[in-house]
């Protein structure tokens, strides 16, 4: 059972949601701002994530080492960072020290200075980082799949690693993460979650007191609007020269989380890659031993989503995991769809492990956080074993056939070119597109 949660909405505009667990010693906060990697459509790549991470690196009245000294010596800790639609603060507070920590919060939400000297210092750190996401074959990939799957101008068409490129990183100044901060972080489009030993009764008061000065607006509006389904016949392919294996990911855009079938694309995804004993799983590691292990997920998301397949493949076995990958994905709309035994299993597994899933009150600040960030009715955790077990088979195979097109999959490989390319010309694509970890086209 979801526990109950009361709501409430400061003088300001920003709106409250509380959770009651009075068994916790600890009280957890997330405050979640309208603004992540998307925001970054009306700035420069990487703002979001390096205005995040600067929050708590000085204030006008704290440097960092005081930011961190203070919440030391009360126990607590200050964490900040973004998403593709959302960037948020979170608190972790002892109930007994919660005042003081709220206030050294409340200051790093509302008074940071963005010090040159520690954006120097992050910059570096932000920049090596970038370098080793360049050589990594997960995050080269997750770096150029969006634009592929969103066209340029699209707000969603950022890395899904959030941290821009090495030409953005060098240019960002304190002006621009100040300017950033002043756009995007208004009360009227924020909401706290507040999970713990606490009250609406007796949080509001300290919130009323501590935020009331923080000034509702406007903020800037994020180009989401929906991508017409492209044909794509281009085999994308991103050279690592000497690469063990080959990391293959096939994406297409789904509709957004809150779409009202989303309980069948969910059990859908599981069949076919959502899961360990899922067909593409059996498939190119417990059949072909091709694989450690084959998945699919969707990126969830306000708008349209990324729906992506994922597979680290032996190298000399990289054309036909791919051809394995289009079958699965084809026969799932046509001529083998899921069976209901196949739908009983994950819907079995989907419910049966969630007695365990609120135990912390992380877990449940997390499972809140889901219902603001991507819009869901209030009451979606209450019903969602009911929602899930009412799921019948012929309603899998609809989503499959109505969100699913196989013929119509981004392909992106990163794998060792010189191995790989001769047989992927075999494949049938119009062509194969030689691009970097950047996206651009070589």
């Amino acid at each position: 059972t979801f526990p109950a949660f009361q709501r409430a909405t400061l003088d300001n505009g920003l709106k409250l949601i509380v959770v009651e667990r009075p068994e916790l010693p600890v009280v957890g906060l997330s405050l979640i701002l309208d603004a992540g990697y998307a925001a970054d459509q009306s700035a420069q790549p990487g703002t979001a994530s390096l205005t995040m991470a600067m929050l708590d690196e000085g204030t006008k009245t704290r440097n960092a080492l005081e930011i961190s000294e203070q919440l030391a010596l009360l126990g607590a800790s200050i964490g900040a960072g973004s998403s593709l639609d959302t960037s948020s603060i979170g608190l972790s507070a002892l109930a007994d020290k919660l005042e003081p920590s709220l206030e050294i919060f409340a200051d790093v939400l509302l008074n940071p200075v963005f010090p040159q000297k520690e954006l120097d210092r992050l910059r570096k750190e932000y920049l090596a980082a970038l370098s080793q996401e360049k050589t990594q074959p997960n995050s080269m990939a997750l770096r150029v799949v969006p634009k592929l799957l969103y066209g340029e101008g699209h707000a969603y068409a950022q890395p899904l690693t959030g941290t821009g490129t090495e030409a953005t990183l060098a240019a960002l100044t304190r002006e621009d993460l100040a300017r950033f901060h002043d756009q995007w972080f208004r009360p009227n489009h924020a909401t706290l979650i507040a999970v713990g030993p606490v009250t609406v009764g007796s949080l509001k008061p300290q919130l009323e007191r501590l935020l009331g000065n923080w000034q509702p607006g406007d903020i800037p509006a994020k180009q989401v609007a929906s991508v017409a389904p492209r044909a794509s016949r281009t085999l994308y392919l991103l050279d690592k020269p000497g690469a063990d294996q080959s990391v293959i990911f096939a994406g297409q855009l789904i509709p957004p989380r809150a779409t009202p079938d989303q309980a069948a694309i969910e059990l859908m995804n599981d069949v076919l890659g959502g899961q360990f004993t899922s067909r593409l799983n059996m498939n190119l590691r417990e059949d072909k031993h091709w694989s450690y292990g084959a998945r699919s997920f969707a990126y969830d998301a306000r708008g349209q989503r990324p729906f992506l397949a994922y597979a680290p493949v032996q190298t000399d076995k990289t054309a036909e995991a791919i051809a394995e990958i289009r079958r699965e994905f084809a026969e799932l709309v046509g001529k083998r769809p899921a069976t209901p035994e196949e739908v009983a299993m994950v819907k079995r597994t989907n419910t049966l492990s969630l007695p365990g899933q609120w135990e912390t009150g992380g877990a449940v600040l997390g499972s809140v956080s889901q219902i603001v960030q991507f819009g869901l009715p209030d009451d979606y955790w209450n019903n969602y074993a009911a929602t899930i077990r009412g799921v019948t088979p012929e309603q899998v195979n609809k989503a499959a056939k109505d969100h699913l097109r196989p013929e119509d999959l981004v392909m992106v490989v990163v794998g060792d070119r010189q191995v790989i390319e001769p047989k992927l010309k075999g494949l049938g694509f119009d062509s194969i597109q030689l691009i970097n970890a950047d996206g651009e086209l070589l």
